[in-house]
Order: structure tokens, then C-alpha cells, then sequence
């Protein structure tokens, strides 16, 4: 006997439906291939089972740019035949989309992560890998081109601490100079304040006047008798630096 028609109705049995289910959506993709090849048509199939678990196909391997023709092609479509967008089945369709472009979204950052890629083929695989290798060249080009402009900017900053530097060692090696000048200016301003407070003492002594007086020098250079022995008196008790003793005596 052959197989009676079956039923179009929900399955109860949750087995039963499950199994039917993974038959069914075999044969659905197999089709699709199979449409996609003999007729050279694109086309993009989407199935979610009741998990929530997304199985779609593809024929170029592709589903976001079958989703943007389609997107364009709905809404060129809508634009030739004016449609009331305040009515409820425009937004439930709209809302649909946005829906199935999300989902879409998600999968894709799933897929960029490592994360729920059983549903993949080899084909789809190898894309993923493409397009990870070509954003890790992007990421990798950006990175070395903000470290080379850090390290110029770090360059830049250590000549400028350089030339600041060398300034700051300019003005201490000045001061130190100055310094060095100031010390012996007034060392020798030292010197000499106490060379001049000795011969005031020296010429202010109480014999000097009276070895003047008693001093008379005649023609023939010499002394007279009666005052010779004060003289050398005075003469003795007297200190008198070696340059006024010089003058004296011329």
C-alpha cells in the first residue's frame, strides 16, 4: 500500500515534530540548491525552528547582499505604487525586516566572535576567515600608525627636555661664575680694608712728630750732636713702614 496524504496540522507529538521538522528542512535546503543550480537564480532561504535556532542557505554564499537587493527592490517597488504607510500590515511588514535584519546582525557578530559556527559549510567558513584577515590588516595598520605618532610625539617632548636642559645648565654654570667673581671681589675688598686699618695705627704714634723735631739735617748730611741721642731714641721706639722710611731718606 502507499503512503496516505498526511495531514496539514500542527504535530503534537514534540518528537514526532522535531524529527519532521530536521527531514523537512533537509529537503527545503536540498531544493533551494537545486533551484539555484539548474535555473541560475539567487536564492537566499531562512528557517528558524521553534528554539529559535536560525538555519538559512544562500547561493552565492551571501545572505546580507540578498537582503539589501531585496530591501532595494521592495522599495522600489513601493515607491511606483504608493502604499498608506499608517496602515497596520505596512509596519507589520516593516517591522518584519527590521526583524530578519537584526537577527542577521546578530548572527554575523556571533559568527566574528567564534560562536555558533556548526551551521557554517566550508564555503561560508573560509569567507568568515577572509573577512577576519582583511579587518585584522585594518586593525593592524591603524595600530602602527598610532604608535608611530606617539613615538614622534614622545621624540618631539624629549628634544624639547633636552634644549630645556641644557639652558637651565647654562644659567647654573653663569651663576656659579658670578658667584666665583663676587667671592673674590670681595676678598680682596677684605685685603684691603685691613692693609688700611694697620697704618693709621703706624702714623698716629706719639714719637713720630718728635723724631721730625728732633731731627735737623745740615748741609753736609749730618746731625747734630745735641739731639743725636733722642733721635735714636725715638728712632727706636718708632715703626715706620719700609716705604715712608725710603722716602725720608731721599
Amino acid at each position: 500500500m502507499g503512503r496516505g496524504r498526511v495531514q496539514l496540522k500542527r504535530i503534537e507529538n514534540k518528537i514526532n515534530r522535531q524529527v519532521t521538522f530536521s527531514k523537512r528542512r533537509s529537503g527545503l535546503l536540498k531544493k533551494a540548491h537545486e533551484i539555484s543550480v539548474l535555473c541560475d537564480a539567487e536564492v537566499g532561504l531562512i528557517v528558524f525552528s521553534t528554539k529559535g535556532k536560525l538555519f538559512e542557505y544562500a547561493n552565492d554564499s551571501c545572505m546580507e547582499r540578498l537582503l539589501e537587493r531585496y530591501e532595494r527592490y521592495s522599495f522600489a517597488e513601493r515607491q511606483l505604487v504608493p502604499t498608506d504607510h499608517t496602515s497596520p500590515g505596512s509596519w507589520t511588514l516593516e517591522h518584519a525586516k527590521l526583524t530578519a535584519r537584526l537577527e542577521v546582525l546578530q548572527r554575523n557578530q556571533k559568527h566574528y566572535v567564534g560562536e555558533d559556527l556548526e551551521s557554517l559549510n566550508m564555503k561560508e567558513l573560509q569567507n568568515l576567515e577572509h573577512q577576519l584577515d582583511s579587518a585584522l590588516k585594518h586593525i593592524r595598520s591603524r595600530k602602527n600608525q598610532l604608535m608611530h605618532e606617539s613615538i614622534s610625539v614622545l621624540q618631539k617632548q624629549d628634544r624639547a627636555l633636552q634644549e630645556q636642559n641644557n639652558q637651565l645648565s647654562k644659567k647654573v654654570k653663569e651663576r656659579e661664575k658670578e658667584v666665583a667673581q663676587q667671592n673674590q671681589w670681595d676678598q680682596q675688598n677684605h685685603e684691603i680694608n685691613s692693609s688700611t686699618f694697620v697704618l693709621p695705627q703706624q702714623l698716629d704714634s706719639p714719637h713720630l712728630g718728635e723724631a721730625y723735631q728732633n731731627t735737623n739735617v745740615v748741609d753736609n748730611g749730618e746731625v747734630e750732636g745735641g739731639n743725636s741721642s733722642q733721635q735714636q731714641g725715638a728712632a727706636n721706639n718708632t715703626v715706620m713702614p719700609q716705604w715712608m722710611l725710603r722716602h725720608l731718606n731721599g
